[in-house]
């Protein structure tokens, strides 16, 4: 190892996973392990938050020993302790928070609060050596849509956001209508692979004096309204034209969306980032899109969508380079914006 190479180890715990990763000079990951709860969830058809929070105090110490393991380092290794600090469950937070200041205090490492967005962000930069600010981020999970501008790392304009739903909410939601369970976006992603997205045409809502916003209530009401009318009507639903026109029109949504900000901003690179951004269908039509308007599509692989903990290591890299450090009362922040510290 190079003297001034920076280590950091990095926890992440906003909702349903537990994981921890060794990211070395913000870019090389050097270990990223993830407990997934998803089993678990299952049962109820969506997060339980307090079943999170326990299961996240069961595993942590073992991810952690488990990435400084695979990493080949240990704590005296490390420069600094990365967390995600907010948004998220609380409860979840809290935990891997309360983690990281015991670590950090009892280690004598640097403590760095990490925005869980931030991270999401950052992930692209893991696979993609050459992608540096600024750049279009298209974030779109289970409970984010944003359209955001980087401008730098760790420097963020907010162009666009969802009034209601987000992406991940509304895919959840329509997953649970037609009978698929949770988790409701692989399950749709899959099953449309089998429909005809042209079948059903449901409605794209825009919003007035503001072209980046998006809105994704409609049209699940529009979803749940055919599937009720169907019933009442006795007539058969075709599941998986059902599950292909409504990723259709939310897929058209957020391409058209992300290319109108990439054009009005004179930037030709776009990202996007997330846990929807692992659905095929999404990557298909930005990568496309792209194509067709001369623009530099980036991605990252699909484990660094979903939540994990590596990304959150990135994340913190460039903070701490920047010179941020939290104390020992270091907090959860629920509903943290993006930009705030």
């Amino acid at each position: 190892m190079e003297k001034n190479d920076i280590l950091i180890l990095a926890i992440e715990s906003s909702c349903d996973e537990t994981a921890a990763a060794v990211v070395r000079n913000g870019r090389e990951v050097l270990s990223n392990i993830i407990s997934s709860q998803i089993e678990l969830h299952k049962l109820y058809g969506g997060v339980v938050p307090e079943i999170a929070s326990r299961k996240h105090i069961e595993k942590i110490n073992q991810v952690i020993e488990e990435a400084l393991d695979a990493a080949g380092k240990t704590l005296s290794d490390m420069d600094a302790i990365a967390v995600t600090y907010g948004p998220g469950l609380v409860g979840a937070l809290l935990v891997g928070v309360a983690e990281a200041k015991a670590i950090s205090y009892a280690a004598g490492l640097p403590l760095v609060g990490v925005h869980h967005i931030e991270g999401h962000i950052s992930a692209n930069y893991i696979e993609n050596p050459d992608l540096e600010p600024p750049f279009i981020c298209l974030v779109v999970s289970g409970g984010h849509t944003h359209l955001v501008r980087v401008d730098d790392y760790g420097t963020y304009e907010i162009l666009g956001r969802t009034r209601d739903d987000a992406a991940g909410e509304a895919f959840d939601k329509v997953a649970r209508a037609i009978g698929l369970g949770y988790p409701g976006g692989p399950k749709i992603d899959k099953l449309s692979r089998e429909g005809n997205p042209q079948a059903i045409r449901f409605p794209k809502a825009k919003i007035e004096d503001a072209p980046y916003d998006f809105s994704f209530s409609g049209l699940k009401s529009a979803v749940l309204n055919y599937l009720n009318g169907c019933r009442m009507k006795g007539e058969p639903v075709i599941e998986a034209d059902v599950a292909a026109s409504f990723q259709k029109a939310v897929t058209d949504v957020l391409v058209e969306h992300a290319m109108l900000a990439v054009k009005e901003s004179g930037l030709n690179k776009l990202a996007i980032a997330g846990g929807v951004a692992s659905n095929g269908t999404l990557r298909a039509a930005m990568e496309e899109a792209c194509r067709e308007n001369g623009v530099r599509f980036y991605r990252p692989s699909p484990i660094f969508c979903t939540d994990n903990a590596a990304m959150i290591g990135v994340a913190g890299y460039y903070e701490y380079q920047k010179g941020v450090r939290h104390g020992l009362d270091l907090n959860a922040v629920p509903n943290l914006k993006l930009g705030e510290r």
